[in-house]
């Protein structure tokens, strides 16, 4: 048996107020029957560790409201039992987690249930910090698409295993609204200016880049999951160096294409390093007239289709996370999604849901329609905080034992 005793103080501690972070999750505004909410996600295991399965696979395991208190509850519960050494994570077909249930988000707001709406940002969000301080080693799975929110409830953990099937991407400027789900406090930590490439086009990374950059800590052949799963399972110990170990044994080495932007991370630099939106399209722009390289004219191509309000709040967004906290990134995050939804001065969340995942005609009127139109006041307006709302985040007791 292979068990530190380190947990078991903080564990020990984080017991007796544990059920004050999950009364509030106890229900779900959604009102879904007690067998829906297991069912959205499965559980596995043994004695001595225990696997958390996504299960919407029709819809590539979008997160909701539900399988937020799910994961939440569960989590909570594993870390008080001290016969769990480690947790796992991953989701069901062939897809980790696209990111939110914005479909599902979009008909909230459409019907005016504003409370549901702040329960779906608060639960998600209360839990991916819930995960950033968990004291048990994490593994998550991440095969398929991992998205937006899919990042949220696995980068935070100890572990992360890509494979050769894994497509990762923060794409929220392309429907109107800004990387979230903590991805303001991971993003400008990556590699030089990688946080704003990615934060601000929404473009993809494989299993092979995310190792590069960090996003992953190991990498695996898809077909070599199953086998990490079995050997894992057998595993009794609480021991992150003993997890990794494991891990290291079924891992591959990555190799990035040539094409991949691992290799253009001068050109990253250089152009979105810049101060404003403007100027780093601008030094795009004097790039590819320079070089004729065609990446710098897919990359102006992809941020003409995204929603200039959200280039310049995510922008933003993104460089104040720099030097914030986790807890603090969240706590922002919360009240600029409550913002963007809220439609008192821009309808470009809902505006772009419905181009690109309802009507689907990819053609989003974007409101303001120019980066010219966009003043201050009004991204000024996207960061004000929300009188009366807070995530209420667990700070002191958690860090205290993380």
């Amino acid at each position: 048996m292979q068990r530190s005793n380190a947990l078991a103080p903080a564990v020990a501690r984080l017991c007796n107020s544990s059920l004050a972070i999950g009364k509030s999750l106890s229900t779900s505004p959604l009102n879904v029957a007690a067998d829906d909410l297991d069912s959205q996600v499965l559980v596995a295991g043994n004695a001595h560790s225990r696997l958390a399965i996504l299960n919407r696979p029709s819809v590539l395991n979008a997160l909701n409201t539900t399988i937020g208190a799910r994961l939440h509850l569960l989590y909570k519960s594993w870390e008080e039992d001290h016969n769990v050494g480690f947790v796992m994570l991953k989701g069901s077909g062939k897809a980790f987690c696209a990111g939110g249930d914005i479909v599902g988000l979009y008909h909230l707001i459409d019907q005016g249930r504003k409370e549901d709406c702040k329960q779906f940002f608060r639960t998600l969000y209360r839990f991916i910090y819930f995960l950033g301080t968990y004291v048990k080693p994490h593994v998550a799975l991440l095969n398929g698409v991992t998205m937006g929110g899919g990042a949220g409830i696995s980068i935070p953990g100890t572990f992360r295993v890509a494979t050769d099937k894994t497509v990762f991407a923060t794409p929220e400027t392309l429907i109107g609204f800004h990387p979230d789900a903590g991805a303001s406090f991971y993003l400008p930590r990556l590699p030089g200016h990688l946080g704003e490439y990615l934060g601000l086009t929404g473009a993809r990374l494989n299993g092979a880049e995310m190792i590069a950059c960090g996003l992953a800590t190991h990498y695996s052949q898809i077909a070599k999951l199953p086998l990490i799963e079995e050997h894992l399972g057998k595993l009794d110990t609480d021991d992150p160096s003993c997890i990794e170990t494991s891990l290291e044994n079924f891992g591959d080495i990555p190799s990035l294409d040539q094409t991949s932007v691992m290799h253009r991370t001068e050109i990253v630099d250089k152009c979105f390093g810049h101060d404003t939106v403007e100027e780093i399209i601008d030094s795009l722009e004097c790039e590819s007239s320079r070089t004729k390289d065609v990446w710098c004219s897919s990359i102006l191509a992809r941020l003409k289709e995204t929603s200039p309000l959200s280039l310049k709040v995510s922008l933003r967004s993104i460089r104040e996370g720099r030097y914030q906290t986790f807890d603090q990134c969240l706590e922002r995050e919360y009240h600029m999604s409550l913002q963007g939804i809220s439609k008192s001065f821009t309808t470009d969340f809902c505006e772009g849901v419905r181009a690109r995942m309802v009507d689907k005609d990819m053609a989003p009127k974007w409101n303001p329609p120019s980066l010219e139109q966009i003043s201050n006041n009004i991204v000024d307006q996207y960061f004000s905080p929300i009188e009366s709302e807070s995530l209420d985040l667990p700070t002191k007791l958690r860090e205290a034992f993380t």
